[in-house]
């Protein structure tokens, strides 16, 4: 049965197109483009998620949102097996970790620091603590991340997809060379066949 995403350019959603590609999942995607002007989504994303959220995929009658719920869910129901740690095992339990730390903890001031930056001036007052934290979970990624550039064992897990995100926004806001070993994990996100493939069909990625 195909899968169903509803992609928004420049956002989550790439990770799991990336996903859908090392699945080898059959998948269609139903584009959405932000506004040239505010950045935002368009209206329409409103019909596939009421707050207007990407990404958004739909399996055979089933509407799943949330990045992290959907990579598992991908995982767990279309071949991904490989992509998890073990349930009886302690990797179990960094792999829940990761996967909450990527959209919660990390991602806050990474947000943070993307609205803020649209402020100008008005920012000023906020931005030093926003810088502070956004510094301190970038530099605790990069510490934590593996010496073999993954973030649960020693090889690609959903964890890595899940992580790609925010590492690549850290990378865009000038952290790569503080940060040289999250840098090289989104190399060597960028250099996998399947993440390629997933770029071609979502179109235009942040430049890269």
């Amino acid at each position: 049965m195909t899968i169903t995403v509803h992609h928004l350019n420049n956002s989550r959603s790439q990770r799991i197109l990336w996903l859908l590609e090392e699945l080898g999942a059959d998948y269609t995607i139903v584009s959405y483009q932000r506004d040239a002007t505010t950045n935002l989504a368009p209206p329409e994303l409103k019909q596939a998620h009421p707050l207007g959220k990407s990404p958004v995929i739909e399996d055979g009658g089933l509407m799943v949102s949330e990045s992290g719920a959907i990579i598992q869910y991908l995982c767990e129901r279309h071949g991904g097996d490989a992509w998890l740690p073990s349930r009886d095992s302690a990797q179990w339990v960094e792999f829940l970790e990761w996967m909450q730390f990527g959209e919660s903890s990390f991602f806050v001031p990474v947000m943070l620091k993307l609205y803020s930056a649209r402020l100008g001036e008005a920012a000023a007052p906020l931005m030093p603590r926003i810088d502070e934290q956004l510094e301190a979970h970038v530099m605790f990624t990069e510490r934590e991340l593996g010496d073999d550039l993954h973030f649960v064992g020693n090889d690609w897990s959903a964890a890595d997809v899940l992580m790609s995100f925010p590492a690549e926004i850290a990378v865009m806001q000038g952290y790569a060379e503080r940060a040289p070993k999250l840098a090289r994990f989104v190399e060597a996100v960028h250099a996998r066949p399947a993440w390629q493939r997933a770029r071609e069909r979502g179109g235009p990625y942040f430049g890269w």
